[in-house]
């Protein structure tokens, strides 16, 4: 007898205490944790919420896994992918009943930059954990910061950021001026609420948060005086003034930065930029402020500097950039003296400096000289020459844009098309046939400048032309050209390059630039296989790595973060093995900034031959951070950054994949110029 009829006698009375048998489907089981690991970092790194051929894998199931490890860090993940519909998925992480799970998920949804996430980020900000709430602050900062709006699009959540963070004032007040440490979490909520308000852009709501009732600073803390110099309103200068006095680094720094070109400034400035003593960071800040002064007393501190003897190259060339920045024509004869300096970076300085304060003189002066044996000062005279008298400069152009060295016919085929010349428009196309992308790149920036008819065409080939090179430079410069000049064609090479291009990069790049218009394929191509993903090796590493750069100076010793950065520490190690970073310059230098490595270029514009996907987080950017440099979003590869000193306009912007636990010294003390003797690496077993 089958069930129906069994169901119908019971029914009749015949089987009222034997109830029909329940089928229970079987509970598929949950992946192990290791696999759900796996996943997430797969797909982040492919750009991608789910994977159709295996479908658990997905990071919206994976958001709303029973593991709370796993929720935070597919929710990390969904940021990351930068997906609009990641918002749907995030949103009912907002409420989890783990703080760091809601804490999470506001950050990606930031990350993700979809303003129409506002009001749900915004209802954050009622949440009972403090930390959760300074994360819905940042998240709508990060926001502000993706959306090209007009900044009073931010005023109700900047005013609601300062209604809740209104009691910051009496919390950060003994903090000391230079502390970076691990703060309360009431106190590092409120240090996100003032970045985050820095980002909105409203100076009232800043104001409640980071002055006291007399409208003076609630605190001599440093995040005070950065949000104050960094919002860029005029009103902050009287707080700025009472910060000119903190007993620390960091705030009179950023106010001196603040108040660059105000009287008040002058006295300190010129006080700090004298002082052998002072901290060269602030020493560095104040010769910049002496230079927005443009005073003749400013110019005298300047030129007594360069009159001691052993001033550093870092300094030299800080005095030199402000002298020019003052315009004080005194300053032309100490320009002159350098030209024949020892170090390239200073003769650059000086020729850029000459140019700006005195171009006829300078243009007699320099007919005499013979050519530069280092290819970037003769870079750098190419600029300079292209802001004088065309007429009187055309022939030197000329002869540069034809230099052995193609890294000076970038800049002097740039400076040629400002001052003209015959044949101009032939120049620039020969220019998009040269073997070097950075040659192409630059010349398909200037197409639309000398051949306006005809430019759409050639950037068409350009890009095409590009498709084989080891980087995207050229590609995407054709595809940034073709998006000022606009129009079917160029619209038509856009939408082909975000559907098409085999590098993720170009394909996000030109979605972007499409304006809404078009979507960049996915998934981005794996740098690593499945199995690698899945390893032991990449899942359990049993020690934090650590990098020992080896300098003229001294040894800088960082530890990589393979939690927050695995890919990123992965492909540093890397290169790191095959030798990649020995012998490399410093190229780029902006003290207390930053110092940059890693291009074997050295003009800022090589890498690896490919491009890796950005590993973004809330580690902050602070003294000794070391970050990922990028062109645009998921462009890096080998050009890492170390930061002098607290940078929070970089926060949640630039991937942190390490720290400097030993050789800050060295950094401070290392130049422009200086070479990367050997980078090895500890992976707490063998050195590299």
């Amino acid at each position: 007898m089958g069930w129906v009829a069994g169901a119908w006698l019971c029914v009749a009375g015949a089987c009222a205490t034997a109830p029909p048998a329940v089928v229970t489907p079987p509970v598929p089981p949950v992946p192990p944790l290791d696999q759900r690991i796996a996943w997430i970092l797969r797909l982040e790194a492919q750009r991608w919420l789910v994977d159709p051929a295996v479908p658990a894998a997905d990071l919206r199931l994976l958001v709303a896994d029973g593991d709370p490890a796993v929720r935070r860090r597919a929710a990390l993940a969904v940021g990351r992918v930068g997906m609009d519909e990641g918002v749907d998925a995030l949103t009912p992480l907002l409420t989890d009943a783990e703080s760091d799970v809601r804490g999470e998920a506001a950050f990606a949804i930031g990350l993700i930059g979809a303003p129409e996430a506002e009001t749900t980020l915004r209802d954050v900000l009622a949440d009972t954990d403090v930390l959760v709430r300074g994360r819905a602050a940042e998240g709508l900062g990060l926001l502000a910061v993706a959306t090209p709006e007009p900044r009073d699009r931010w005023v109700a959540s900047a005013e609601l950021i300062s209604t809740t963070f209104g009691d910051c004032g009496a919390r950060i007040a003994p903090i000391a001026p230079d502390d970076e440490g691990a703060q309360t979490p009431e106190v590092a909520a409120c240090r996100k609420a003032l970045f985050a308000l820095t980002r909105l852009g409203h100076y009232d709501s800043l104001a409640r948060v980071a002055l006291a009732a007399d409208g003076r600073p609630a605190s001599q803390w440093w995040p005070v005086a950065y949000a104050l110099q960094r919002i860029g309103d005029p009103r902050a200068a009287a707080p700025l003034e009472h910060l000119l006095r903190s007993s620390g680094v960091y705030a009179t720094a950023f106010a001196l930065r603040g108040l660059a070109g105000r009287p008040a400034a002058l006295p300190v400035a010129q006080r700090f930029a004298a002082d052998t003593t002072a901290d060269e960071r602030l020493r560095v800040t104040a010769i910049r402020a002496l230079g927005r002064a443009a005073l003749p007393a400013a110019t005298d501190t300047l030129l007594t500097l360069l009159a001691v003897r052993d001033v550093s190259t870092t300094l030299t060339l800080e005095v030199l950039s402000a002298l020019a920045a003052g315009g004080d024509p005194r300053a032309f004869d100490v320009m002159v003296d350098r030209f024949t300096d020892k170090r390239p970076q200073v003769r650059a300085a000086a020729l850029a400096a000459a140019a700006r304060l005195n171009g006829d003189a300078f243009i007699a002066i320099i007919s005499s000289l013979p050519a530069d044996q280092d290819w970037s000062v003769r870079a750098a005279m190419a600029t300079a020459l292209g802001g004088l008298e065309p007429d009187r400069v055309r022939s030197a152009l000329m002869a540069l844009a034809d230099d052995q060295d193609q890294r000076v016919r970038g800049p002097a085929l740039t400076a040629l098309v400002r001052v003209g010349a015959p044949s101009l428009d032939a120049r620039v196309r020969e220019a998009l046939a040269a073997p070097d992308f950075m040659l192409r790149a630059t010349a398909a920036g200037l197409i639309g400048r000398v051949d306006p008819a005809g430019a759409v065409a050639a950037l068409v080939e350009a890009y095409d032309r590009g498709a084989s090179d080891s980087t995207i430079a050229a590609r995407v410069a054709a595809l940034e050209a073709a998006a000022d000049i606009g129009g079917d064609a160029a619209r038509a090479l856009i939408d082909r390059a975000a559907r098409t291009d085999a590098d993720w990069a170009v394909r996000l790049r030109a979605a972007v630039l499409s304006d809404g218009q078009s979507t960049a394929t996915r998934p981005a191509a794996l740098r690593h296989s499945v199995e690698f993903f899945e390893s032991d090796a990449f899942l359990r590493p049993p020690f934090s790595p650590v990098a020992l750069i080896e300098t003229r100076l001294g040894v800088i010793e960082i530890e990589l973060n393979v939690v927050e950065a695995p890919l990123t520490t992965r492909n540093f190690i890397d290169l790191a093995h095959a030798g990649f970073f020995n012998g490399l310059r410093i190229h780029r230098l902006v003290p207390n900034f930053v110092l940059q490595a890693g291009d074997p270029r050295g003009d800022g514009e090589g890498g690896p031959g490919y491009a890796i996907v950005d590993e973004l987080s809330p580690l902050p950017f602070v003294r000794g951070t070391v970050g990922m440099a990028l062109s645009s979003a998921d462009t890096g590869g080998s050009q890492f950054f170390i930061t002098h000193s607290p940078q929070p306009h970089l926060d949640g912007r630039y991937p942190v994949f390490g720290r400097v636990v030993r050789g800050m010294e060295v950094v401070d003390g290392l130049a422009l110029g200086d070479v990367i003797e050997r980078v090895r690496i500890w992976d707490g077993v063998t050195l590299k």
